[in-house]
């Protein structure tokens, strides 16, 4: 299972901070999923969503 919003796609990042030694540490930040009961194509289906995806109402909840 990955770690992506089946609505829009959005997946994790990889970011680089750099001490004063200019050591790198590669830190991986996530976005905020949800696992949703959502009707996809008329059928009650459980998908991975983000958070803001559901703020938007992208994603109509089932019943």
């Amino acid at each position: 299972m990955s770690r992506k919003c089946e609505i829009c796609g959005k997946e994790s990042l990889k970011a680089a901070s750099r001490s004063f030694s200019n050591k790198q540490n590669v830190k991986h930040q996530q976005p905020n999923l949800q696992t949703v009961r959502a009707e996809v194509n008329g059928q009650v289906k459980s998908v991975k969503v983000c958070t803001s995806c559901l703020k938007k109402g992208l994603v109509k909840k089932a019943v």
